[in-house]
């Protein structure tokens, strides 16, 4: 390849142009023969990557992120990658069946074209982060602009997943949403903002604990921790104190990919042994997996159950919490 042909590409992020290919001394019956034999490979009209670049884009979401390079190339300076792209970008949990065009915003412009659209809205300097060849909107931008959009429960897992890997504060999903307090779906915005607790470790607790909430359980916390006489106990994956009973969020892959080196059976027969020790405190434990979602008809049955029941006297233990990561005492723990 010819060394001006690499450096546009390397300054395009990964694509180039005919333009580009016209400069390095290509003709462009040559870039159209190299296509035809998979050499290089095409993106949009007059753009293009090596059959390389395309093949070290293993998943859906660098794919979609080169679409997004050609299509920012095509329209020139001025949109920024927002949206379900600049969610895909910071790697945040998408819901399925999301939209695969390119999503960029404009302070001006309102546009739609072959596999993208731009949206108008204001755009702060805090809103927007320059990644090599890319302008994006920021972590807390893209989550509420998605949440706007999105399904509030696919909201909330999304807001989750990035306040417990420290992808975002609340306090900038707070702020973000106070900007954008008279815009079209910034209040299912901020009520997915309200209900996020980025001390959920997985979709599957997001659901759980949004699903207990629906269903009129109100004192659930994340992942607390138990001390009995003798010290610490367990984590639990949820506590509703009012009741006093532990929930425990099952995922299938705990016990068919355990990690730690452990067998399926030993890390079943820890949780067993986890479990009693929990019951030995007089702590009824509810377990909530994936085939429970979405209506939590057996786990709700048998905590209308464990409400009814007389509580066992004296508490034997005491309940510890845990800081939010992407919260300032989060960060102050840390």
């Amino acid at each position: 390849m010819h060394p001006d042909l690499a450096f546009a590409i390397r300054r395009r992020g990964g694509v180039f142009t005919v333009a580009d290919a016209r400069r390095a001394g290509y003709r462009t019956d040559e870039v159209r023969a190299a296509v035809g034999s998979g050499a290089r490979y095409r993106l949009r009209r007059g753009i293009y990557v090596t059959a390389q670049t395309w093949a070290e884009a293993t998943d859906d979401r660098a794919r979609h992120l080169l679409h997004a390079l050609a299509t920012l190339t095509a329209l020139g300076p001025g949109p920024v990658l927002s949206h379900a792209s600049a969610a895909r970008f910071h790697e945040f949990l998408l819901p399925r069946g999301v939209g695969t065009d390119v999503r960029l915003t404009h302070p001006d412009q309102w546009r739609t074209g072959p596999a993208y659209r731009i949206t108008a809205a204001t755009l702060t300097a805090d809103d927007v982060l320059r990644a090599g060849a890319l302008s994006v909107t920021s972590a807390a931008r893209t989550l509420v602009d998605c949440a706007r959009e999105w399904d509030p429960t696919d909201a909330v897992v999304a807001m989750d997943a990035a306040l417990h890997g420290n992808r975002v504060q609340r306090r900038e999903l707070v702020a973000t949403v106070m900007a954008q307090s008279h815009w079209l779906g910034v209040g299912a915005a901020a009520r997915a903002v309200h209900l996020a607790d980025g001390r959920a470790e997985s979709p599957l607790e997001t659901r759980g604990r949004l699903g207990l909430l629906d269903a009129g359980f109100r004192t659930f916390e994340s992942q607390v921790e138990l001390y009995g006489p003798t010290g610490f106990v367990a984590r639990l994956d949820g506590w509703l104190e009012d009741l006093a009973v532990a929930l425990e969020f099952d995922g299938f892959v705990k016990y068919a990919d355990p990690r730690d080196q452990r067998t399926p059976a030993e890390v079943a027969w820890d949780e067993k042994r986890r479990e009693d020790l929990i019951r030995d405190l007089d702590v009824p434990v509810v377990r909530i997996v994936q085939a429970d979602l979405p209506r939590l008809a057996r786990p709700i049955q048998r905590l209308n159950e464990l409400r009814a029941r007389p509580l066992p006297g004296p508490r034997r233990y005491r309940i510890v919490r845990r800081p939010e990561p992407g919260s300032d005492d989060g960060d102050a723990a840390a």
